[in-house]
């Protein structure tokens, strides 16, 4: 039974527009406002940004705030209330739906100048949380501001276009040369790119961007955390994320759900504080599932960002031994040439291995990779797993390596992990990707299902002559009791078949 006094907060059961639309709860949306000095809050003159603004709670949470802080300074509460909602705080909504949740949110009424309005200081509806329907700009069927598809969002009204004014050099008029203290946000993660399936371009690292552009006091955004390895259109902002000791807080939660309740976004959820004024190194806190580490230390460190505090110490102790790295003698993706759909013709003198098949291909449809369908291979699947979602870890990070003999190939279900003269070499490679140490490596640098070169970065290129286990490898590395239980925690056991 409720007690009398139960008072829920609204804006906790908002069903999500989508996956990538997210609504923020009010609990994580506060944690972020708590990154920002205490003085702010009784700062009458200081100013607030929401670019992407869905149901309005970091602007309903700032205004809270800011009647606290400003008693002082302005004791009548009207006056105050006037005060904030028409000078100090702002949004630009994503959608018509969300500029008009947030009104309600903000101003307890849909309409800023209504007799439900809570502020009596504005003279039309809107307020200061602006929404205007514009138009994508094309060229080649792709929006030169966002990449997404003309095909799906080239549409006439009532349909939204998706066209997010603060990423497509739309600033409302009202804020347009306006000097923010504050922008603060969760904003759209993709758009469809008309790519094939389900493919997608990333956009809220736009979002960040352009909030800098302003060059504003401080900038907080929650976001996903793939940017850590970049990929598709991430590359640049990863470098220039990692390279900015302007970020001073980062907080990383590999398990989204732990911020979204229900939502699955693959890779994890980060939110982070930039701060205009301020060099320094990160204090980066990881909350993994009821652990939480906090350290300070750069962000560029490594070439990508390494999420775990915890895997520091290990990476610094393997990357002293100055070993060459994996990747450098990983293929690319389709390393003989061959599509997923190519299938064994039953002749031939190439033994072909193609999503789960094996059988006979003729070696003159074999277009890449000549040089290496004469040595032993471990091939393993391109494909595996979802890079650390859902409440699945610990988890086995790869799919079993698979032995193939000389005069063989593969389809791009699969990527050549690396090629011997003997299979001696092959076999005992193959078991050394079975190693925790190995797949707690590829890890570090695997947030997505896809198993590219690019993840063997930190894994050492070791003599194949002798086989490698666990207790060998931490032995070599000099692996500590408590490192040993860290990659426990995030790594199966993986046996070959």
């Amino acid at each position: 039974m409720l007690h009398a006094n139960y008072n829920p907060d609204v804006l906790n059961f908002l069903a999500n527009l989508s996956s990538d639309e997210v609504f923020t709860p009010p609990h994580v949306a506060k944690q972020m406002l708590d990154l920002l000095p205490k003085g702010i809050w009784s700062d009458k003159e200081a100013t607030f940004l929401d670019p992407a603004v869905k149901s309005g709670v970091f602007l309903r949470e700032i205004a809270k705030r800011l009647t606290d802080g400003l008693e002082k300074e302005i004791p009548d509460l009207q006056a105050r209330v006037n005060h904030i909602m028409t000078r100090q705080v702002f949004g630009i909504g994503i959608t018509k739906l969300t500029s008009l949740l947030a009104r309600r949110s903000l101003y307890c009424s849909k309409h800023a100048d209504g007799k439900f309005s809570i502020c009596d200081g504005f003279e039309n509806e809107n307020g200061n949380i602006f929404f205007d329907r514009i138009e994508h700009e094309w060229k080649n069927d792709k929006c030169v501001h966002c990449s997404a598809s003309k095909n799906n969002y080239d549409r006439e009204e009532p349909l939204e276009t998706h066209a997010y004014q603060f990423i497509h050099r739309q600033i409302p008029e009202r804020i347009k040369n306006m000097k923010f203290d504050v922008i603060i946000g969760n904003p759209p993660y993709q758009l469809s790119d008309g790519g094939h399936g389900a493919s997608a371009t990333p956009i809220y690292h736009k979002f960040v961007q352009n909030a800098q552009r302003l060059n504003p006091r401080y900038v907080s955004m929650i976001i996903p955390a793939r940017w850590y390895a970049g990929g598709k259109g991430l590359d640049s902002f990863r470098e220039t994320m990692l390279d900015d000791n302007r970020i001073t807080k980062l907080f990383d939660y590999p398990i989204a759900s732990d911020v979204f309740p229900g939502v699955k976004v693959i890779g994890g959820i980060c939110y982070f504080l930039w701060e205009r004024d301020t060099r320094a190194k990160c204090q980066v806190t990881c909350n993994f599932g009821k652990n939480s580490s906090t350290l300070k230390r750069r962000m560029n460190q490594f070439d990508t960002f390494v999420r775990f505090n915890e895997a520091v110490t290990i990476l610094e102790k393997i990357l002293e031994k100055k070993l060459p790295s994996q990747s450098e003698f990983v293929s690319k993706g389709k390393p003989f040439g061959l599509r997923t759909f190519e299938k064994p013709s039953g002749t031939g003198d190439i033994m072909l291995y193609a999503n789960g098949q094996r059988g006979r291909i003729e070696r003159a449809k074999i277009t890449s990779g000549h040089n290496l369908i004469a040595k032993w291979k471990v091939f393993i699947s391109q494909g595996y797993g979802e890079g650390g979602e859902g409440r699945e870890y610990p988890r086995q990070i790869i799919g079993k390596p698979i032995v193939a003999p000389p005069q063989s190939a593969c389809t791009e279900t699969y990527i050549v992990a690396g090629a011997f003269d003997s299979k001696n070499e092959a076999t005992n490679f193959a078991k050394f990707l079975t190693t925790k140490f190995a797949r707690f490596l590829i890890a570090l640098k695997k947030n997505t299902q896809h198993t590219t070169r690019e993840r063997f970065l930190f894994v050492p290129r070791l003599k194949m002559t002798n086989e490698w286990t666990d207790k060998k490898l931490f032995n070599e590395f000099g692996i500590s009791i408590e490192e040993k239980k860290f990659i426990d925690s995030l790594v199966k056991p993986l046996e070959i078949g």
